[in-house]
């Protein structure tokens, strides 16, 4: 659900190096495992959904029981999965034709798209009455609407619409903390909107560094990426414009009560480096890209996965640090 969504997405470096396996016809497989299931879920972006969820939820100033904020965390993670399984379900023609994805279990034809629609919203339902049963409606209404948000806003709409598809559509990807946050306090504050502008403004330059040597596969699928609509150069000063002010947003949550010296340590190091690709990614021309493959845009996109986790790493940290200090 959230990539871009997921977001973040860790789960798309993995799916670009497998993308050789995926031209395998051995691996397509007549019948459905559970591992075909499972990967409905996309349990990689899941991973990043669970994280900055209990990072939302660890980080707010009201605590939960262990056991409720591990079935929040879990039910979160779950409604995550289910956007995943509807995500394949809509996009199976597209992912056929990407190389990146034409391995994914629908597309494979390992698994009947009516079955992973049916999975995605038994999934939605569940996820969302139990997270309300068990911290509030307000959390589960949210994680109701991102679910929604991902599916009908993102995927049926704005991806196969406009360029800013990723833009708009990774605000899917950023409300996990947000989730997190709602489940312990049932409101929202200044920390949990940034978190989430942290994610939504990290999720273009992360998306359009990948598609800059990726361009072939949203061209062959129609997608309308930047770089299919507006060529690389112009995706290059984007992708600088939108690090500039992400910087300027993950620097600012230092001087919240979810920052600290571990956070804001982290995050002036890390949002230099960042910074700095992205102005040697804007100078590059396409003679010197094609002379070395990419691979500046490559480094800036692995160093972008690390980013993310790296900066609510921190948080985790200086949350934690501050609980024992009132512990003690």
């Amino acid at each position: 659900m959230w990539a871009v969504g997921v977001a973040a997405r860790a789960s798309d470096l993995w799916e670009f190096q497998m993308s050789d396996a995926s031209l395998n016809p051995q691996t397509i497989s007549g019948d459905a495992e559970f591992g075909d299931y499972f990967a409905l879920l996309k349990p990689r972006v899941m991973t990043l959904v669970v994280f900055t969820a209990f990072v939302g939820l660890l980080a707010a100033p009201m605590s939960l029981h262990p056991f409720v904020a591990f079935c929040a965390v879990l039910f979160i993670a779950i409604g995550g999965g289910a956007s995943g399984a509807l995500n394949m379900w809509w996009d199976a023609d597209i992912d056929a034709v990407m190389r990146r994805t034409a391995n994914r279990p629908v597309p494979a034809g390992r698994v009947d798209a009516q079955e992973a629609l049916a999975l995605g919203l038994a999934l939605s339902g569940f996820s969302v009455i139990f997270l309300g049963l068990a911290t509030n409606w307000s959390a589960a209404a949210l994680l109701a609407f991102t679910i929604f948000f991902y599916v009908v806003i993102y995927t049926m709409w704005l991806k196969r619409w406009t360029p800013q598809n990723i833009v708009i559509g990774g605000a899917a990807g950023a409300f996990p903390p947000m989730i997190g946050w709602m489940a312990a306090t049932g409101g929202f504050a200044l920390e949990p909107v940034l978190m989430f502008a942290l994610i939504f403004m990290w999720t273009p330059p992360h998306f359009w560094a990948l598609a800059l040597f990726m361009r072939s596969d949203y061209d062959d699928a129609g997608v309308p990426m930047l770089t299919v609509t507006h060529g690389r150069r112009s995706t290059r000063k984007h992708i600088l414009f939108y690090t500039i002010i992400l910087a300027a947003l993950a620097l600012a949550m230092a001087f919240t009560s979810a920052g600290g010296y571990v956070y804001g340590a982290t995050a002036l190091v890390l949002n230099a480096i960042f910074v700095k690709g992205a102005i040697d990614i804007a100078r590059r021309d396409e003679e010197q890209c094609e002379a070395d493959n990419f691979v500046v845009e490559k480094k800036f996109f692995r160093f972008s996965l690390l980013y993310l986790f790296a900066h609510f790493t921190a948080i985790l940290i200086d949350s934690t640090l501050l609980r024992l200090e009132v512990f003690i």
